[in-house]
């Protein structure tokens, strides 16, 4: 697992390129820990989808994705892939910890496990993309549930379409929200190697005029 030191500054809202040597060691150290405790583990499937005006099928399944912006995402796709990844419950588990002892520490090891599970779905991704490429095909970016207006909903059936709590330990809350805490669903769509996949941006995002990141002249990747 790679978990690069400049992300997790970013997810802490370091502005200024200096940081006390105190708080990079603290980093360095829970940079470390993450590494050690995590157990991350991922589950996809491939699906062929069926698409009209108001809705994505994704063949032999019950997922149906409704909105506009998943709609524009598979636009010129005719497969998908649907992933989940997590990093496991030890991490949930120490953050709490911290939180009764260090809440800085338990602060930094948050934002380590979120780009280190960022870090899990690029490598998914990586080889999903070579999925796509033995088809002769392409991959959109991933896109997940709570993103424009394809809403965390979806959540429950994502997890049972790909019936990940068996396969990975990964729950959904009454809330739609994913336990483990540091887990990600997400799309990818499967198109012609031709057409270059472009990001919606910012602008599309449901956090658009709350995001700490947009606010520090970033973006959060996702």
């Amino acid at each position: 697992m790679y978990i690069d030191k400049k992300e997790v500054l970013r997810y802490l809202e370091y502005k200024s390129g200096v940081v006390d040597e105190n708080i990079d060691l603290l980093i360095d150290e829970c940079i470390n820990e993450i590494k050690e405790i995590s157990n991350w583990k991922y589950i996809y499937k491939i699906f062929s989808i069926h698409k009209n005006e108001e809705q994505v099928k994704l063949l032999k399944s019950n997922l149906i994705f409704k909105g506009k912006d998943i709609l524009e995402h598979l636009k010129n796709s005719s497969m998908c892939a649907v992933i989940a990844v997590t990093l496991g419950s030890n991490i949930d588990t120490k953050i709490r910890y911290y939180e009764k002892v260090s809440m800085t520490k338990a602060l930094i090891l948050d934002a380590c496990a979120s780009v280190g599970v960022e870090w899990a779905c690029d490598e998914v991704q990586k080889e999903i993309r070579k999925e796509a490429q033995s088809k002769g095909l392409s991959i959109t970016y991933r896109y997940s549930p709570g993103y424009g207006d394809f809403f965390i909903d979806i959540q429950p059936e994502i997890i049972n379409a790909l019936d990940a709590q068996k396969n990975i330990g990964l729950t959904v809350t009454e809330n739609n929200i994913l336990i483990p805490r540091k887990s990600v669903s997400a799309v990818i769509g499967f198109q012609n190697d031709s057409i270059v996949a472009k990001h919606f941006g910012c602008k599309k995002c449901n956090s658009f005029m709350s995001c700490k990141y947009r606010k520090g002249g970033s973006y959060c990747g996702n």
